[in-house]
């Protein structure tokens, strides 16, 4: 479901009772634990944290006037999503990821490239979401990114 939201705490206010609470504790603990350098701010109709132009003038390559990507979360039809564009490009922290998840217990990882699904709000597992935030610098995304790009 792509928002027209301007901001934030609009995208936020237009969600669904039930997806409220969920998006507002992962918006939470991904600012917490988001290293310095990353903003917050509305683009492709989710919430994002990226590297401003202010740290990376050129942009996201694909459409320079916006500032390079790195998280998303989303409230879409059937799920919560969690889009993490390093997990994408660097296999390592994937692997991680996927490790730390089947500890929780939880259920089924259902994870694509750089989306990852939560069908059910409950089981959203913050703690480890921080943990993924936390991991990775503006530099070390821009290191990443700018390697992947020249592929």
């Amino acid at each position: 479901m792509t928002s027209k939201a301007i901001t934030v705490e609009q995208y936020i206010a237009e969600l669904p009772e039930d997806r409220k609470k969920p998006i507002t504790e992962l918006r939470k603990v991904i600012k917490k634990n988001l290293p310095k350098g990353f903003k917050e701010g509305m683009g492709y109709g989710m919430i994002g944290y990226v590297v401003p132009h202010s740290i990376y003038p050129p942009g996201y390559h694909c459409t320079p006037e916006l500032p390079l990507p790195f998280i998303s979360i989303a409230s879409q039809k059937n799920f919560i999503a969690v889009y993490h564009m390093y997990v994408y490009g660097d296999a390592k922290l994937a692997k991680w990821f996927i490790d730390e998840y089947a500890k929780l217990s939880i259920g089924k990882l259902d994870m694509g490239k750089s989306c990852i699904r939560f069908k059910n709000p409950e089981k959203i597992p913050y703690k480890l979401i921080g943990e993924l935030s936390s991991k990775i610098t503006v530099d070390d995304w821009i290191e990443v990114y700018e390697k992947n790009l020249k592929r």
